[in-house]
């Protein structure tokens, strides 16, 4: 990873955006690190496609299993207070 100070960046800018699509850059302000600029492809591989719950619960491989939801109605133990 290359790293631009962020004046440098700033003047560069093109340049900064046309690296990023090869690899990852670091922008730094008075010495510290403060940004990562990445491709949009290297991002969404990051974040990842987000679903919905019913989505998801949809493809499960325990999908079509039976399952007793009955409630079990039988007396709580008695305790000693």
């Amino acid at each position: 990873m290359t790293r631009w100070q962020l004046q440098e960046a700033k003047a560069k800018f093109s340049e900064l955006i046309r690296r990023s699509a090869k690899e990852p850059q670091i922008v730094s302000k008075s010495g510290k690190d403060q940004a990562v600029i990445l491709s949009f492809e290297d991002y969404q591989k990051l974040v990842g496609k987000k679903s919905h719950l019913v989505d998801y619960m949809s493809r499960s491989p325990l999908k079509g299993i039976k399952l007793d939801l009955t409630r079990d109605r039988t007396a709580a133990r008695d305790i000693d207070l």
